[in-house]
């Protein structure tokens, strides 16, 4: 028998992902051809009819449309003939370099797609204007569906399929990176898969100016008196990227801006990225948002490192300042604190916030508290009420409105602590207790609840709710609740009225219906704190008062626990050896939970985000164990968030993650390939191949994960929150291969490679809570990796 040397073994791993992404490349190639050949169709009969006495177009409005398609078709169609066989008759050393080798060399025919697509979408639309005939086709080309049935055919627009060859051309240097990743350099093909994506990249710098989408064009609108209401940097959410920018908000249009790199002390500019008038705008409604985007979540352990970054460049500052070096040095560190500054309000936010333009297009930003997200909508609102006509900016317009910007900004900083006085305090670390104890001044009895937000390196986050007290005018809540604290200066309490009776109204993303009765805050001052005994204050707000109680204790880290290798019972037990045990499919301590949690749990707050108490867990485990018949009594009458608990532990104990050992790093490469359709092929393959039981009992659960984020609005808890509670416990690299650091009390050790790992995991069961329909198990067999059929 052979004994794989290690590196080997890699070598081996990583082509087989190699033909996991060629799969993935020929299933993109089959949707664009399909794309290709919807836009073939109406040519023919239209050439027909050109040379009748009524033609619908004329012979050189039909070639100035469909300009290069034909060719374009026959050289994807060859690409993809020759590359299907190869991929059929796989192994490690099958070449396909020559193939993309040739394509990359045709690039040509793009070049004149390109420098003629402008023409062509002119001559499209004059052409509809002129003949219903031709707009009547044009708006329903249908291009073949490749998902099973073959006969199924989806309606596209003309313009939405001229436009494939231009985004498709941007995406090949994409493809090609991909494949190129996964060819180890001494396999034949690597270097003409170097020289095809050299080719191909030299292409695209070369027409990249020239295939950004049309503008609208802009009429002018004179007369406007325009002033600037509010102003903040925000984050936009941009395929899927994080995107630093500065948000205006005019008496009548939202202006968003980019802040060009200055160079040489040059002074401020702004670029502008896009505006809608406020009569145009509206705020995207949860439901009508089918294709969320997909937030990129970025794991606590990241955030961490960059905030201890931050804090080790702040005491360096303080340092120089008291060595009274040159100020070069100390210049030099601002400079980087202001980077690592702006790079933590970038990856920090994960809360959407979505607007609309009545064309259609919809933008996200990423923010971070409700709070923030409610003084927006407020804002703009409130403005809405004066704004009664649409309008349209010239270029010129625009230019001037952006220039206008550096001086009206009031918003100068990114609000992070690069603002504030060196010698300020740094803010607190650790825990704060806070009990909420009771309220008054209210003028009529209502239900009433508070919420507790404190700043974290620069912006607030909200970290804990009370119970809604009902019909009072003197609520006593006498809650307590253990709030962590980052470098915290401030805590901000909010005082809601739950509104129960309100008519059920479509609500915008997670946004409360509840009336926001007063706010206020109180400095946390660190030599009040410090002894560590409880210290009352009351916050005034609006002639409201709020009697709280505070208690600072600074941070303690606690060690994860270590799966079990026992094999009785259920917990730290095979999974394959259990559902085989019980002749299930899905093991039985599985579908208990989800039954309770499905009969009684679905509309708690924070379900699987909030602690359930340990003993009830523990008592439960044990139950579990020893197959005791009481589990289901015993869950009934439980604290329901003790039972989410107890199904994060069954994850968490299993000797091997649910997507085992063997698939962990192919999931993990699967999730950063950059086409699409590739991904979603390549995600599923891998998934198809699971052992039975791991892919039955992941089924169960994705299913059940769905149904808890349909009831968001009252669980707050989103596809995304899921993804970042079981992401790192259903899939983790095996122990040998895991870079998690020895003492997690010093989080100094965190790698970059370790926070990359949990960033990646909860991105690829993110990828499939979002996928819409996944292939039954059974028809895993027949996986779409090796499929005949063209």
């Amino acid at each position: 028998m052979r004994v794989w040397a290690k590196g080997e073994l890699d070598l081996e791993k990583g082509l087989e992902m190699r033909k996991w992404v060629l799969s993935g490349i020929l299933a993109s190639e089959e949707t664009y051809l399909s794309h290709l050949e919807a836009l073939l169709l109406p040519m023919k009969p239209l050439k027909a009819a050109a040379t009748t006495s009524q033609p619908v177009l004329t012979s050189q409005q039909i070639e100035t449309i469909f300009f290069k398609v034909p060719e374009l078709y026959e050289i994807h169609k060859d690409f993809y003939d020759g590359l299907l066989p190869r991929v059929q008759r796989w192994s490690h050393q099958q070449r396909v370099g020559d193939l993309f080798h040739k394509l990359a060399s045709q690039l040509g025919v793009y070049r004149a797609f390109v420098d003629n697509y402008g023409v062509a979408m002119e001559t499209a639309e004059k052409c509809c204007q002129a003949n219903a005939q031709f707009a009547e086709i044009s708006e329903n080309l249908r291009a073949r569906s490749n998902k099973d049935a073959k006969d199924l055919a989806t309606k596209n627009s003309l313009e939405t399929l001229l436009y494939k060859p231009v985004d498709r051309v941007t995406r090949s240097t994409l493809v090609l990176h991909d494949l190129l990743k996964h060819t180890p350099s001494s396999h034949p093909d690597h270097s003409l898969l170097q020289d095809a994506l050299r080719i191909s990249q030299n292409f695209l710098s070369s027409i990249n100016e020239e295939i950004t989408p049309r503008r609208q064009s802009m009429t002018v609108k004179k007369g406007e008196h325009r002033q600037l209401l509010k102003d903040s940097f925000m984050v936009e959410l941009v395929e899927g990227a994080r995107k630093l920018r500065h948000i205006f908000l005019f008496t009548d249009l939202l202006l968003c801006t980019k802040l060009k790199k200055q160079s040489g002390g040059k002074a401020q500019q702004y670029d502008c990225k896009w505006y809608i008038p406020l009569t145009d705008l509206s705020f995207q409604m949860v439901d009508e948002s089918e294709a969320a985007p997909n937030i990129p979540l970025v794991p606590d352990e990241e955030l961490d490192a960059l905030k201890i970054k931050i804090s080790q460049i702040k005491s360096d500052i303080q340092r120089e300042k008291k060595a009274n070096k040159a100020s070069k040095a100390l210049e030099r560190l601002r400079k980087k604190l202001s980077e690592q500054e702006s790079l933590l309000l970038l990856m920090s936010p994960s809360m959407a916030f979505r607007v609309q333009s009545r064309n259609g297009k919809s933008y996200t930003f990423l923010i971070s508290s409700d709070y923030e997200r409610a003084e927006w909508r407020e804002h703009i609102r409130e403005q809405q009420k004066k704004c009664f006509k649409s309008f349209s900016l010239t270029s010129v317009e625009l230019q001037m409105l952006t220039n206008s910007c550096v001086k009206l900004q009031t918003v100068h900083h990114i609000p992070l602590t690069i603002n504030k006085e060196d010698d300020e305090s740094p803010g607190l670390y650790g825990f704060l207790n806070v009990i909420v104890h009771s309220a008054t001044g209210f003028k009529q009895s209502s239900n009433l609840y508070c919420t507790l937000e404190v700043d974290s390196f620069g912006y607030f986050v909200n970290k804990a709710k009370t119970r809604v007290y009902r019909d009072t005018t003197e609520p006593n809540w006498n809650e307590e609740f253990e709030i962590e604290l980052e470098g915290s200066q401030t805590l901000r309490i909010l005082c809601y009225e739950k509104c129960y009776n309100k008519t059920k109204i479509a609500k915008e993303d997670g946004e409360s219906t509840d009336r926001l009765m007063g706010r206020g805050q109180v400095q946390l001052d660190p030599q009040a704190l410090q002894d560590r005994d409880w210290q009352r204050t009351v916050i005034a707000m609006n002639g409201i008062e709020v009697k709280l109680s505070v208690k600072f204790t600074s941070r303690e880290f606690s060690l994860k626990r270590m799966p079990s290798r026992k094999q009785t019972g259920v917990f730290g037990v095979k999974i394959a050896v259990v559902t085989k045990r019980e002749r299930s499919k899905v093991p039985y301590i599985v579908r208990q939970c989800v039954e309770e949690i499905e009969r009684r749990g679905m509309e708690e707050v924070g379900i699987y985000r909030v602690s359930g108490v340990a003993t009830d867990i523990q008592a439960l485990k044990a139950a579990f164990d020893v197959n005791n018949k009481d589990v289901s009594v015993m869950m009934s009458e439980m604290d329901v968030n003790a039972i989410a608990g107890t199904l994060k532990l069954y994850f968490r104990e299993l000797p091997e993650p649910l997507f085992t050992d063997e698939f962990y790093p192919n999931f993990a490469e699967g999730i950063a390939l950059s086409d699409p359709v590739a991904k979603e092929s390549c995600m599923l393959n891998l998934l198809l191949s699971l052992p039975e039981a791991n892919l039955l009992t992941f089924l169960f659960l994705l299913d059940h994960l769905k149904r808890v984020a349909e009831k968001e609005t009252v669980n707050k808890m989103s596809l995304h929150n899921l993804a970042t509670v079981f992401g790192p416990t259903l899939l983790r690299p095996s122990e040998k291969e895991s870079k998690l650091p020895a003492n997690p009390s010093h989080p100094v050790t965190m790698t970059d490679s370790w926070s990359l790992e949990v960033m990646s995991q909860v991105q690829v069961l993110l990828y499939f809570l979002q996928l819409e329909a996944i292939p039954a198990p059974d028809s895993k067999r027949q996986s779409v990796l090796f499929s005949t059929e063209v």
